[in-house]
Order: structure tokens, then C-alpha cells, then sequence
């Protein structure tokens, strides 16, 4: 099979093939439990709260006590300042959609564009660019079982891998981070998901 395959190909099937279209539009919350790994060894237990349409909340732990590090409450986004140790509103925080990029990307004024495969370490992958006025993003997709595994954003490189399934969908437990900014790197290891909890009101609240 030498056929060029398009762009719009590759992300349905993605979406198809981790969950299907109609799951990925039901789920209404994921809570994600295990620990991140900053530099070399510092580790924390971390826990990750969102829910539909753009919530969230980073929790760590640090000396056995929570401690909140970035959310957006649905008004207002929040992370720390670790100058300060504390953590405080960010008036241009800009939160991100609950939804992937993929789902309904052309609805939300995508462009895709597919460019060839490439390796990533010894798996080949098709590679799609996802633009949006001035943003753009490079997805890396495994050939044979169309699981995102690496995503190229503007100030920061993720590696997904470790895919298991989560009731009806594909998630990947393990996270790789690499930034040029200072402190941006990290490998987030998953090992809990939760679908369609539903959680505590004040939950998002700082």
C-alpha cells in the first residue's frame, strides 16, 4: 500500500482508533493520578483535574501536603510563582480547550496538512501540521496503530507513549516534556485515570 494518505485521513482515523468521535464528545472530566519527575530526581505525586469546556487544576504534592499549582476556574487562571512560593492570577492565562486539537479541527478554522512520515526512534510516523493563524503544531502519528506519539508546539516538544485503554479510549500514561524555557522539562507517569467523575464544585477554585 503506497498511497498517499491526506491529512484529514490520518486525524480521523487517530480519533476513530483512540476512542471514536461520539466518546470523545461525551467525556466530561479526567482525573489523572501519578508522579512527575522534574530534573533529575525531584519527584512528586501529582494529580490533574479537568473538566469540560476548559477547567483544570494541577495538584502536587510536596512534603505530603497538596499544594495547587496551575488551574484556570473558568474566569480566572492561576499558577505559581516560585519566586514567591505562591501561587497567584495570571491575567493572560489562556486556557486550553478540554478537547484536542483533532476533534472538530475544521470547525475550529484548522488547516492540516500532511508531510510525509518520518522516524521516531524505530517506529514510523506520518507527520501532520495542524496551523491556525499564527500557530502552528507538528503531530507525529504511529503508522500501525495511529496513537499520537510526539507533538512538536512552538516553546515546547511532547512525547506520548505507554497507551492503555480507559474505557473506551486510548490514553497515554506516560508524558514527555522538553521546553527552552527555564524548568520546563519533565516526564509526567501516569499510573490511574478516571473518566466522567464528577467532581466537588469547588474543585477548580484557588
Amino acid at each position: 500500500m503506497s498511497f498517499a494518505q491526506t491529512a484529514k485521513e490520518i486525524i480521523d482515523k487517530n480519533i476513530e482508533l483512540s476512542g471514536g468521535l461520539t466518546n470523545w464528545k461525551l467525556l466530561n472530566s479526567v482525573l489523572l493520578q501519578g508522579k512527575v519527575i522534574l530534573g533529575i530526581k525531584d519527584e512528586y505525586p501529582i494529580k490533574i483535574y479537568q473538566q469540560r469546556p476548559n477547567l483544570t487544576k494541577t495538584v502536587i504534592t510536596i512534603n505530603r501536603k497538596d499544594t495547587a499549582i496551575e488551574g484556570y476556574d473558568g474566569a480566572k487562571g492561576y499558577a505559581m510563582n516560585y519566586a514567591t512560593n505562591k501561587v497567584q492570577e495570571y491575567a493572560e492565562y489562556v486556557p486550553e480547550s478540554f478537547d484536542n486539537d483533532f476533534i472538530d479541527w475544521e470547525n475550529k478554522g484548522f488547516e492540516a496538512k500532511y508531510l510525509g512520515k518520518e522516524k521516531i526512534g524505530d517506529i514510523y510516523c506520518h507527520k501532520v501540521e495542524l496551523t491556525k493563524n499564527v500557530n502552528k503544531n507538528i503531530y507525529y502519528f504511529d503508522t500501525k496503530s495511529y496513537m499520537l506519539l510526539k507533538e512538536v508546539k512552538k516553546d515546547e516538544t511532547l512525547i506520548y507513549s505507554d497507551y492503555k485503554k480507559v474505557g473506551n479510549f486510548s490514553m497515554p500514561f506516560r508524558i514527555e516534556a522538553s521546553s527552552a524555557k527555564k524548568d520546563g522539562d519533565y516526564v509526567m507517569l501516569i499510573n490511574r485515570i478516571d473518566i466522567n467523575k464528577v467532581f466537588p464544585a469547588n474543585i477548580f477554585k484557588f
